[in-house]
């Protein structure tokens, strides 16, 4: 389905009435309320262009590189993002037409739930048809949601009590931060199917993880590998960032996300207690930016000239509106109060692509795999998806923080 151009001319009439809207007066700061607003009518004219240049292919948009649309198999981990971007943006919209088009995306993604070589199949389905189902209560997708968890579980190995990550390289059993993210489809599943082993899983992965995965201070390796025979924790490592005992700036959102969503899923008190310290940890952290978008790596050697990661700071943000929800008051109030600095420094020119430019995505500077040189630079479907995720997360708290 192609978005038409009636609605698209809509959307930039109204970007350019937000555009006067949000024109500062004598320095003092817009409104968030018109911020997010503004920020949706953003992304539906930009999805729509996007949606044009990618009609025809068969696969689901990831990136822009070299002048060109990156898309990827829905074998890849980022696959469900973009059908759940549109899912969002129907949310906000409630337009039958980003309906439709979600619909469409999302479909794609129905073989993903037969895979059992990915451990992302919560990201590639719970992004997709998870919120599809939220949205709509289409029952289909409550099928395809649980036999998804199913082949999830097939990665699940006792010995260890976690969930493998990757079936390539060297390491014996690796396991990575990013995994909790994963846990919320079990954790639906255990409820939905019901099938109470889901939990099981996600728990002993929850509690496997937090063990061994975190340093003193709160921040955490990007990969644990384990003994698969004994469940013994034999290596540390930080693959994806500056050095195995940095703070890869993506892996310590995907902590803090995934253990207060474990926290919102069980009200176990020590995940809200993980949660908190991670939390802590990024909030003070000296070279954490007075725009709260991060360095790729919060240890990269060359800060201040090192990139900034826009899917970080997105994951960050929407996990700290979470947050703010079961956090102590003073925490709370912080997390709350650099969320909204997050949201307004990613809405602004510096991070929110121009109209019509950066390949049609959302957020400009995301860094995808600095170490390997991939996706330097670069918009990430992940981080619009997050981005929007957050803006959504925020609206819903306006009335309580917002005058």
């Amino acid at each position: 389905m192609k978005i038409s151009s009636v609605f698209c001319h809509r959307a930039l009439l109204a970007i350019s009435f937000a555009t006067c809207l949000l024109a500062p007066c004598r320095g003092a700061e817009p409104d968030l309320r018109d911020v997010i607003r503004d920020d949706f009518v953003f992304a539906a004219a930009q999805y729509g262009q996007l949606l044009d240049q990618v009609k025809g292919d068969p696969q689901q948009p990831r990136s822009f590189a070299n002048g060109e649309i990156v898309t990827t198999r829905i074998q890849d981990w980022t696959s469900g993002f973009f059908p759940g971007a549109l899912w969002l943006l129907y949310d906000y919209t409630r337009d039958p037409q980003w309906r439709t088009i979600a619909e469409e995306y999302t479909a794609r993604q129905e073989p993903v739930k037969d895979i059992t070589t990915n451990h992302d199949v919560g990201f590639m389905l719970y992004c997709s048809y998870g919120q599809g189902l939220r949205l709509t209560g289409n029952p289909a997708y409550r099928e395809v949601l649980l036999q998804g968890a199913k082949s999830l579980s097939t990665r699940f190995n006792p010995a260890v009590g976690a969930i493998r990550s990757w079936d390539h390289g060297t390491w014996k059993y690796p396991v990575i931060i990013d995994n909790m993210m994963n846990l919320e489809l079990l954790m639906w599943a255990a409820r939905a199917g019901p099938a109470p082993r889901f939990r099981e899983i996600a728990l002993s992965h929850a509690e496997k993880t937090l063990a061994n995965h975190f340093r003193a201070d709160g921040s955490s390796f990007h990969l644990v590998d384990y003994d698969p025979a004994t469940g013994a924790a034999v290596k540390k490592q930080t693959v994806q960032g500056a050095a195995d005992g940095s703070a890869w700036a993506r892996g310590q959102a995907w902590g803090l996300y995934g253990f207060t969503m474990m926290y919102r899923e069980t009200r176990n008190p020590a995940y809200l207690a993980q949660a908190q310290k991670i939390a802590r940890f990024l909030l003070n952290h000296p070279r954490l930016p007075a725009d709260k978008v991060p360095y790729w790596d919060y240890d990269a050697p060359g800060i201040p000239d090192e990139p900034r990661d826009t899917s970080a700071a997105a994951i960050m943000c929407s996990a700290l509106i979470e947050l703010s929800g079961f956090a102590e008051p003073e925490l709370a109030r912080q997390c709350l109060a650099v969320a909204e600095r997050q949201l307004r420094s990613l809405s602004s020119p510096a991070y929110r692509a121009p109209l019509g430019a950066n390949g049609n995505f959302l957020l400009l500077h995301g860094t995808g795999h600095k170490p390997e040189k991939k996706e330097i630079d670069q918009p990430l479907i992940y981080g619009d998806y997050y981005f929007l995720e957050a803006l959504l997360r925020f609206r819903a708290r306006l009335p309580a923080t917002v005058k």
